[in-house]
This record gives C-alpha cells, sequence and structure tokens, in this order.
C-alpha cells in the first residue's frame, strides 16, 4: 500500500511539473536596435524551467528521506 502512495505522489509531482513548465511567455518586444537598452540585466536568461525542475527533485528527495527517517522509527 505505500509503495502505491509514493507511486501515486511520485507521477503526481512529474505531471504537475511538465504542466507547469508547459506554459510559454509571449515573446519578447523587438530592440530598438543595437544599443537600445530594452534588454534586462543577466540578458533575459529564462530561470522558470530549471527552478521547477530543482524544486520537484527537492520534494522527491524529501518524501524518500521522510519514508527512510519513518521506516527506521
Amino acid at each position: 500500500m505505500n509503495k502505491r502512495i509514493n507511486y501515486f505522489l511520485l507521477t503526481t509531482v512529474v505531471l504537475f511539473a511538465s504542466i507547469m513548465s508547459s506554459f510559454a511567455d509571449q515573446p519578447p518586444n523587438p530592440g530598438g536596435g543595437p544599443g537600445g537598452g530594452d534588454e534586462p540585466v543577466g540578458g533575459g536568461a529564462p530561470i522558470g524551467g530549471g527552478l521547477l525542475i530543482l524544486l520537484t527533485m527537492a520534494i522527491g528527495y524529501g518524501i524518500k528521506r521522510f519514508n527512510e527517517l519513518r521506516k527506521d522509527s
């Protein structure tokens, strides 16, 4: 029974992460030419997808550690 719950939670997290990462932003406005000053600091690098992957992995690791600690007690 415990394996079924873990499998369900893992599947839910993976599906949720894949659905959330499929949302896209609007394309950026064309710049005003070289030196237009429209580009944000950092070059406009997207961090949303990596952040979702990091959070998903952290949640999975937390569930794994929780189950290990509960099993040892």
